[in-house]
């Protein structure tokens, strides 16, 4: 079952890469107290989380960030190491919280896994964006399929 607007967002761990390799955060410490955009994408370095999905909160950080949100994150059903790389590829710095969440414990959490073994990409995480004020969702975009249409930096603007 899908996580829902009004409901809290469940406690599990994640991974961040730290200057000396990955880093464990729990969902506790993410959102608690702040509020949080978080985009989840199905994989890094793939073509529309690259070129399109995670550059567009690159380019719209500031304008989120006047909108009195504390953190951007990203996340992907991909390890630290990968999520640290795709970051630095595309130059995001300190500007958005890169989450690696390898074992799917948060995708599968919130009942938004992407099934895509039939295409020998394994389980992944559906594409969607998500507003959180003290760890209770205000607001869920779940794209349709492959579209991208509701969970860009612009849409998730326009919520704030």
């Amino acid at each position: 079952m899908t996580i829902a607007v009004g409901e809290k967002i469940p406690s599990v761990e994640l991974a961040t890469m730290g200057s000396d390799g990955p880093v464990s955060i729990t969902t506790d410490e993410i959102f608690s107290g702040k509020k949080v955009v978080l985009f989840a994408l199905p994989g890094a370095f793939t073509p529309t989380c690259s070129v399109s999905h995670l550059p567009s909160y690159v380019v719209q950080n500031d304008a989120i960030r006047a909108k009195g949100v504390d953190t951007i994150a990203c996340l992907s059903v991909n390890d630290a190491f990968v999520m640290g790389a795709w970051g630095e590829s595309l130059n995001v710095g300190d500007n958005i919280l890169m989450l690696g969440d390898g074992s799917g414990s948060f995708t599968e959490a919130v009942g938004l896994v992407l099934d895509l073994t039939a295409r020998n990409m394994g389980v992944r995480s559906q594409r969607y964006a998500m507003i959180v004020d003290d760890g209770v969702i205000t607001h869920l975009n779940v794209e349709d399929g492959p579209e991208f249409k509701v969970s860009d930096a612009e849409t998730i603007l326009a919520l704030l």
